[in-house]
């Protein structure tokens, strides 16, 4: 599914280049579940902000579902992501001039999906995630443990083939956090393909393989 080789990522300064990923080789088998580990400044959300398409490598080459997306336009990127990808972000990403409800029904709209099957599955997805009393709601006026929630649902709601997600029960409290974790494995033993991003080694748990980044290299994979 995912074939990265060599991929670096570097900021230049004057004639210094500071690197934040370097010479990382993996391959990601479809159906995975995997955990991206290492302490803060190890490189694993510019990682996953590659995987994702939201951010080039400096150098190196990725393929995703056999496109050479290193080699793809802004469009062709786009597109991928749409049909394929959803994200977690640990910084929630929602639009702040929609609703709740509109930041669940942006992905589907993308996907041209039709009105009244786009309405059934936004009420469903806020129905999973018991945020249907915050439906009308602006993100400003949720508290970050809910805004997470959203996020975690936009993320999901279009049924991804590939599920990133950074940090995905920062800002959860424990009982929360457990019921997204079991809601993964679930996913995955339906079939979705799962990278995170974690701190946590109750979350790494639930993966069934990890990848330990330190400085920017792979220092381990098991």
């Amino acid at each position: 599914m995912i074939e990265l080789r060599n991929i670096a990522k570097y900021y230049r300064t004057g004639s210094v280049n500071t690197y934040v990923l370097r010479r990382i080789t993996l391959d990601i088998r479809e159906g995975e579940f995997i955990s991206i580990m290492g302490p803060s400044g190890a490189g694993k959300s510019t990682l996953l902000n590659i995987v994702g398409m939201l951010d080039d490598a400096s150098e190196g080459e990725y393929s995703f579902l056999g496109e050479p997306v290193h080699q793809l336009n802004e469009k062709k990127r786009a597109s991928l992501y749409k049909e394929h990808m959803g994200f977690i972000f640990q910084s929630y990403h929602l639009i702040d001039e929609l609703t709740v409800y509109e930041n669940l029904e942006t992905p589907l709209l993308y996907k041209k999906i039709k009105g009244s099957q786009r309405k059934s599955m936004v009420c469903d997805t806020l129905d999973r995630f018991q945020i249907v009393g915050k439906k009308d709601l602006f993100p400003n006026q949720l508290s970050g443990g809910q805004q997470q929630l959203v996020g975690v649902a936009r993320a999901l709601i279009a049924n991804p083939k590939l599920l990133l997600a950074d940090e995905p029960t920062g800002n959860l409290h424990s009982a929360q956090g457990k019921e997204i974790m079991d809601l993964f494995k679930k996913l995955n033993e339906e079939g979705t393909t799962i990278i995170q991003a974690t701190h946590s080694e109750t979350n790494s748990a639930y993966s069934r393989r990890i990848i330990r980044l330190h400085d920017g290299w792979l220092e381990s994979d098991e």
